[in-house]
């Protein structure tokens, strides 16, 4: 099968772009792919951090052509033309904010006229967190105009089934993360928590503590503001240490007033920056359990690095979460924007010792989130006829 991949990659960031690399790598193993991503990603205005430049000393690699500009509509041709020429039998289209909806429209319009292939938009997101009403308008316009949808949760299966009743869709969750970092790593074989957070430079004071990890981007949405209200509670029963790791979206003041009003400093740890890939694993090493206590989500690739190092999770239960953490098993789910609640699960992860019986249904569970899986999905997809 021929098959023409669109999205970030490499020296773009972020999990789109970790995933579009990842998802061309494992296509490749089974079907001739043509890999495009883009010249430019966005202008400045609309990107709240603090560059969209990947400085990943060991990114993943792809054979990319950086040819789209969403700001040049010449650009949006000039792809379509590339597609028109590779003949492919899918084109796949990344999905996830309405500022991509006119260069989608175009590129999907154009490789029908040109083309017989069929257009599938893969969909990190039906809306974004912060949309409204002209965002559920563009996904409208811009998800029926392909030929299927791929969504990774049931919640955004269910909204793009509301907004384009009668269009294909199917779910599949995120697959693992495995990879992310995997080159630079070969050397580094040691699994010993102690060792780890001695490397990413916590005390040694801190070497046995139960260490919790915040990972990614850091949004109001994502609630740490909930972990942080929830610390003290936690801190009368058990003592435990934070590490907050990822770039704040926006000012950290409010953050940190919160860390002094609260009184938690010395069990904080904020690390303000984005990860490069070869220091992601030690993070994920050093840490007991993943707390991801959102207040709103669709699904959370954080979910899939934590199983990729067989780490459980405590997440709200919220979007997709509920469909990739198996309560008891793999993690705890806890209701969304509940300090006391949230205090009570981590609690109790420690006094149970619940980690290890995790470890091994987050081990059990990996085929689940194979990255085949996601191919297969594809195919049947690429096969099937109108």
């Amino acid at each position: 099968m021929r098959i023409s991949l669109i999205g970030p990659v490499y020296p773009y960031r972020g999990g789109i772009a970790h995933h579009t690399a990842l998802l061309a790598k494992h296509l490749g193993e089974r079907h001739d792919v043509q890999l495009i991503s883009f010249r430019r990603q966005y202008p400045g205005w609309l990107f709240p951090g603090h560059t969209d430049r990947d400085p990943s000393r060991s990114p993943i690699h792809s054979n990319a052509s950086y040819l789209l500009d969403p700001l040049n509509p010449l650009s949006w041709r000039a792809v379509a033309q590339q597609v028109r020429d590779w003949q492919p039998d899918v084109l796949i289209l990344p999905w996830w904010v309405p500022f991509w909806a006119p260069t989608w429209l175009t590129l999907s319009w154009l490789t029908h006229r040109w083309t017989q292939a069929r257009v599938l938009f893969l969909c990190h997101n039906v809306f974004p967190h912060d949309g409204g009403r002209v965002s559920r308008v563009l996904a409208r316009l811009v998800l029926s105009s392909g030929d299927a949808v791929i969504v990774h949760s049931k919640e955004d299966l269910s909204r793009f089934h509301e907004l384009c009743p009668g269009e294909q869709g199917v779910w599949t969750p995120l697959p693992t993360y495995v990879e992310l970092g995997q080159e630079s790593n070969v050397n580094s074989t040691s699994s010993d928590s102690v060792a780890m957070r001695a490397r990413i430079g916590l005390p040694a004071a801190l070497s046995e503590t139960p260490l919790l990890l915040f990972f990614g981007f850091v949004r109001p949405y994502k609630g740490l503001s909930v972990l942080l209200e929830a610390t003290p509670t936690i801190l009368t029963q058990i003592p435990i240490h934070i590490l907050v790791v990822g770039e704040i979206w926006g000012s950290s003041a409010e953050y940190l007033a919160q860390i002094q009003r609260l009184g938690i400093a010395d069990h904080v740890t904020l690390i303000n920056e984005y990860v490069p890939d070869e220091c992601v694993r030690e993070y994920f090493k050093a840490a007991d359990v993943v707390v991801l206590p959102y207040i709103s989500a669709t699904q959370s690739a954080v979910v899939q690095l934590a199983y990729a190092h067989d780490l459980p999770v405590i997440v709200s239960r919220v979007g997709g979460l509920p469909d990739v953490v198996r309560h008891e098993k793999t993690g705890l789910l806890v209701p969304p924007n509940d300090p006391a609640a949230l205090a009570a699960a981590i609690v109790r992860f420690f006094h149970d010792d619940l980690g290890p019986k995790m470890r091994a249904s987050i081990l059990a569970d990996q085929p689940c989130f194979s990255w085949q899986r996601t191919v297969e999905t594809i195919e049947l997809l690429a096969e099937a006829s109108d």
